[in-house]
């Protein structure tokens, strides 16, 4: 650091050392622990209830709700915060737009079952929304493959689900893509728990326990 001097006055070094250490800026940055497994967790749990309903296991909505808006919604939403924190792109998009999703069709069976007390409402609205978030997750979906091979058939099935939601919701061959999108929800809840209990395993033991798949390739990173 150059310090100015008065003419016939020699500029002394400690004071300009000084100086300098008093323009030091030090940044403290506080790092969360990886939230991503807690929000895989959420998506395992409530595909696996959700699935149940559309596979004819169990009937109606009103008992998904509070796992849709807990697990789906805040777990989701809460890691995506978490990994907006860490600098964790992918996770934080990722979670944090499916964490409303879940959130939007909670609230979208509340006003199905009359808890809002409405009328009229147009199911196939939904069928857009789905259409939505499949135009959303193609993209989710080549970024995937450049995560883990887990996560790539993860988001897979959900590009299949929200097809099969859209055109079930909008009235087109219902008999095939209602039983599609329920089959697959369940494949997305259960390999969820595989991606949840490896992010766990691996991260606690700091070295690979459960396998993920090596990521894909096929665009490189600028």
């Amino acid at each position: 650091m150059e310090t100015a001097t008065l003419p016939g006055k020699r500029s002394s070094p400690m004071k300009g050392r000084i100086m300098a250490d008093n323009n030091v800026v030090t940044k403290i940055q506080s790092r969360l622990s990886d939230p991503t497994a807690l929000g895989v967790f959420g998506l395992a749990m409530v595909t696996m209830v959700a699935s149940s309903a559309k596979l004819g296991w169990t009937s109606g909505e009103g008992y998904i709700i509070p796992w849709a808006i807990m697990l789906g919604a805040i777990a989701q939403i809460w890691a995506s915060t978490a990994d907006f924190k860490n600098n964790n792109y992918f996770g934080a998009i990722v979670l944090g737009s499916y964490g409303l999703f879940w959130l939007a069709v909670a609230i979208s069976w509340m006003i199905k079952l009359g808890w809002f007390g409405m009328a009229g409402a147009d199911i196939k609205q939904m069928g857009f929304g789905f259409l939505g978030y499949f135009i959303f997750s193609l993209f989710i979906t080549v970024a995937a493959f450049h995560v883990s091979k887990v996560f790539a058939a993860i988001l897979v099935l959900i590009d299949v689900l929200l097809l099969s939601l859209t055109l079930a919701t909008l009235g087109l061959a219902t008999n095939i893509f209602a039983p599609l999108a329920g089959w697959s929800e369940l494949l997305i809840s259960l390999l969820s728990f595989y991606a949840c209990g490896g992010i766990f395993l691996n991260n606690f033991f700091g070295r690979t326990v459960v396998p993920m798949g090596k990521p894909f390739t096929f665009i490189k990173k600028g």
